[in-house]
């Protein structure tokens, strides 16, 4: 019976990705209808078709997909590590760290690097947020590791940690001059303007092979989802995957806001409806998290990108905006 609901919502959710796809590129301010897509991926389309979809529509839907999927699995596995559904990249610090990190990197660089790197100058900035995030993440472990990793004890810290560093980025961005505050506030509030195929050759690889890592350890995480006593009865080293977990979900969520920003709530969402759809096993329930939050993204940006065209709004909003109340539903219920 479980193993055909699986099969059920995987049919399911397929048929809303093929949905999303269509219509994230077709729509923009030049539409493209369906079987236009279609020949332009046959090599058929006009040169503005081409345009459109390969050089700005394509590489950012493949951004935004990789960055769903990096975010739910990470969120995914601190709700496993914590054992409570509030759990969230964006929640316990580790995006407000690479946020800290890329906000401080706006504020005192030049336009030298720019000089000096070339074409790698647009991986500097996401960069320094990958060291922010892990930096971040190794605070919360060390502040909560006192006699052992104590799931409650994390959660709380990172909560904490995060208003710390959300304040001292409000504090910093008012500190720059207009134009490092429209950049600042584009990036905190989470962005995939501007992602292109440099973006697509490292992200891409990165979170797949990173999801393969954590997917190959679903037994563990479905262990870990028991009492700590029954975990250390069937021979888990609490502390050791703990460990190991958190160092995944900082290098996911870690590379998603480095590559667009600070996109809160889709780790918090999205592996919540993945859970109630088919249950806690994480075989089953990672794969169908990642594809939620593939659609949330890109209907997400589908919709921040054109609903107010010419003016984009950052997709972290759109996001924030269905995101926040099922937050508040989620501590209401907890």
């Amino acid at each position: 019976m479980k193993r055909n609901k699986f099969k059920l919502t995987l049919v399911l959710l397929l048929l809303l990705l093929l949905v999303s796809f269509i219509t994230y590129l077709s729509w923009g301010s030049y539409k493209i209808g369906p079987l236009d897509i279609i020949k332009t991926f046959l090599g058929q389309g006009t040169r503005l078709q081409n345009t459109a979809i390969f050089d700005i529509r394509l590489p950012r839907m493949l951004v935004g997909i990789a960055i769903g999927i990096a975010l739910s699995t990470a969120g995914a596995l601190l709700q496993t590590i914590t054992k409570n559904d509030l759990a969230d990249s964006s929640i316990i610090g580790i995006n407000a760290g690479a946020a800290v990190a890329a906000v401080i990197f706006i504020s005192f660089s030049s336009v030298n690097y720019y000089n000096a790197l070339g074409p790698l100058s647009i991986y500097v900035l996401p960069f320094m947020a990958i060291i922010g995030a892990g930096i971040s993440a190794i605070g919360i472990y060390l502040l909560s590791s006192r006699n052992g990793i104590k799931p409650i004890r994390l959660l709380l810290i990172g909560i904490g940690l995060n208003a710390g560093l959300n304040a001292f980025i409000t504090f910093f961005t008012f500190r720059g001059g207009v134009g490092d505050y429209n950049r600042v506030l584009i990036w905190t509030s989470g962005s995939l303007w501007g992602a292109g195929w440099n973006y697509v050759k490292i992200i891409l690889p990165l979170v797949f092979l990173m999801v393969i890592l954590v997917v190959l350890n679903y037994k563990k995480l479905d262990v870990l989802n028991l009492s700590d006593e029954h975990a250390i009865s069937l021979g888990l080293n609490l502390n050791k995957e703990r460990k190991k977990f958190l160092v995944y979900a900082v290098i996911l969520a870690g590379s998603a806001t480095a590559f667009a920003g600070n996109v809160a709530f889709i780790g918090l969402i999205s592996p919540h409806i993945a859970r109630r759809l088919v249950g806690p096993y994480h075989k089953q329930y990672l794969v169908i998290s990642g594809m939620v939050s593939m659609v949330i993204i890109l209907l997400a940006d589908a919709v921040s990108r054109n609903l107010f065209s010419p003016i984009e709004i950052p997709v972290g909003i759109a996001i924030s905006i269905f995101g926040v109340p099922y937050f508040i539903y989620l501590m209401m219920k907890e």
